[in-house]
């Protein structure tokens, strides 16, 4: 609990038997957390045991997909801040409460993880990879004319009830790119929201989506033209809406 508040986190595991204990624990140990729910999504033979030796419960969620995992947990929640995290052991439990300072003033606080200064040696945020989030951030910054952003892919992020429901019946994807989809949603909803440095440290276990370098081309491409995507259709929305204000004004 954080000032009297309830605080939920979510995560969704596939290939993390090997750390999803220890981040669980992690965020137990702040004493800040009421539940942690992780959705076991097809997960790796261990992993449920793993998760049992903890306080977190554990859902199931059969089909395969970061965005589906995750929204299978958010349904569940019931803290008045839920936070998103990943089990690999990437992202440091004891971050939440820098989130969470900020949660009075913020409906949504993103982390970042394009700060050097909170790199581990040896993480995956390698020189390119930053850029590119960076890139893809100040895109949406010109196309939505949004506050400042400078990671588009950081699942470590925390939302206010009031404002997750509000975005959650238009979740649509269920494959990783989920984690820009909730970010664009806030944005072209206008939901109040800070982006801030969080720590990102070397992964146990190998990744499943960018492993290779040419997995990293793939799916700088697959980002780029769902953010395109996202945009049009926003953009044809607001026109309309916009059209149809001015013919009620006339």
């Amino acid at each position: 609990m954080y000032n009297g508040k309830t605080v939920s986190v979510v995560m969704a595991t596939y290939k993390e038997k090997d750390s999803v204990r220890r981040v669980i624990e992690e965020f137990f140990n702040t004493n800040l957390v009421d539940e942690v729910i992780v959705v076991n999504n097809n997960a790796e033979p261990g992993t449920a045991e793993e998760v049992a030796k903890t306080k977190a419960r554990m859902l199931h969620e059969p089909r395969q997909g970061y965005g589906y995992a995750f929204r299978c947990g958010i349904k569940e929640t019931s803290g008045d801040y839920i936070v998103l995290c990943e089990p690999d052991g990437t992202f440091a439990g004891q971050d939440i409460g820098k989130l969470l300072a900020y949660a009075k003033d913020y409906q949504v606080v993103f982390g970042s993880r394009t700060n050097r200064s909170t790199l581990d040696k040896g993480t995956a945020m390698t020189s390119l990879r930053r850029f590119g989030n960076v890139v893809y951030a100040k895109l949406i910054e010109v196309l939505f004319s949004s506050k400042t952003i400078t990671d588009i892919g950081c699942t470590y992020k925390l939302f206010r009830k009031e404002a997750l429901r509000k975005i959650e019946p238009y979740f649509k994807t269920g494959n990783p790119l989920f984690a820009t989809e909730i970010m664009l949603l806030v944005i072209s909803h206008q939901i109040p929201f800070v982006e801030i440095p969080v720590s990102f440290r070397k992964r146990i276990g190998e990744s499943t989506i960018i492993s290779h370098w040419h997995s990293w081309v793939t799916w700088g491409l697959r980002v780029f033209m769902y953010i395109w995507h996202f945009w049009f259709g926003w953009a044809v929305q607001k026109l309309f809406k916009n059209s149809k204000k001015r013919r009620n004004e006339n």
